[in-house]
């Protein structure tokens, strides 16, 4: 890392503060026995943010693991839900009302069969697509005006393939390097989108 970049980091994290403006949420299942699944990729996400932001995401509130932080300049709460992941709406809805935001104001990041490992698509609003954590936050926040980037995961081995034994199952290596990669590109993604620059994102990542 250059001295520049170095400098540009630390007046990241330095500026901002004030009132919590966005919520950043990664989707997931709580607990050692789903760690480094397919369907645990938004957890992923949320941890490399956390690292890159220093934002200690271990406080118990709105049933998640939080922790709240400045990114871009801009004051945001990271969000695990520990709900497990068809009631991941209940947490950030929680967490949604307390702090007063709009649900334009939440950003979502969850696994996709959709997308071969590690591409990453971002949306700037939309139906669930059968993914059941996405539906549950539309139902609890009552709209889908919420941003997301969509983390592929690929796509089960066969059509007769059960969809939960294929989202609970973990990468291989070459997969991991790939996740790994694309959380790097989240993390350059989600520091657009705090500062009203989705569709920078989009274009810059999909």
């Amino acid at each position: 890392m250059s001295v520049f970049d170095l400098f540009e980091k630390l007046k990241s994290r330095s500026s901002g503060g004030g009132p919590i403006k966005k919520i950043v949420v990664g989707l997931g299942n709580p607990g050692p026995k789903y760690d480094n699944t397919r369907h645990n990729v938004g957890f992923k996400a949320i941890d490399s943010i956390a690292n890159e932001f220093d934002i200690n995401v271990d406080k118990h509130k709105f049933k998640a693991l939080v922790g709240d932080g400045v990114i871009n300049g801009v004051r945001c709460l990271l969000v695990k839900p520990l709900t497990f992941m068809n009631e991941s709406g209940i947490a950030v809805e929680a967490a949604r009302e307390y702090y007063k935001l709009d649900v334009s104001d939440i950003i979502v990041l969850f696994d996709d069969i959709s997308f071969d490992p590690g591409k990453i698509r971002i949306r700037k609003k939309g139906s669930a697509g059968g993914h059941n954590g996405i539906k549950s936050i539309i139902y609890s926040t009552g709209e889908e005006t919420f941003s997301r980037i969509k983390i592929g995961v690929g796509a089960k081995p066969s059509r007769e393939y059960d969809l939960g034994r294929w989202v609970l199952s973990r990468f291989d290596d070459n997969d991991i390097v790939k996740i790994n990669k694309a959380n790097k590109c989240v993390v350059e993604a989600v520091k657009l989108m705090v500062c009203e620059k989705v569709e920078e994102a989009m274009n810059k990542f999909n």
